[in-house]
C-alpha cells in the first residue's frame, strides 16, 4: 500500500481529476470525503466511458 496516496475529494471537479490521471502514471484515483474516508474510485476507464456517453448524447441532439 502507498503510505500517502494521491486522492481526489468528492468535491473535486471532473476536469481536475482527469488532469491528474493524464499527468501521472496512475490509472485510478481514490475518492475520499472531507473526513478522508474512502467513498469510491475513479479510473481512466470511467473517464473514457463518460466521454463516450456524452459524445453519443450530443450526436443524438443534432
Amino acid at each position: 500500500m502507498t503510505p500517502n496516496p494521491l486522492v481526489v475529494y468528492e468535491t473535486t471537479n471532473l476536469e481536475d481529476a482527469v488532469r491528474l490521471l493524464l499527468e501521472t502514471k496512475y490509472r485510478r484515483l481514490p475518492v475520499v470525503d472531507n473526513d478522508g474516508k474512502l467513498v469510491g474510485i475513479v479510473t481512466r476507464g470511467d473517464i473514457v466511458r463518460a466521454s463516450q456517453l456524452m459524445k453519443s448524447s450530443t450526436e443524438r441532439l443534432t
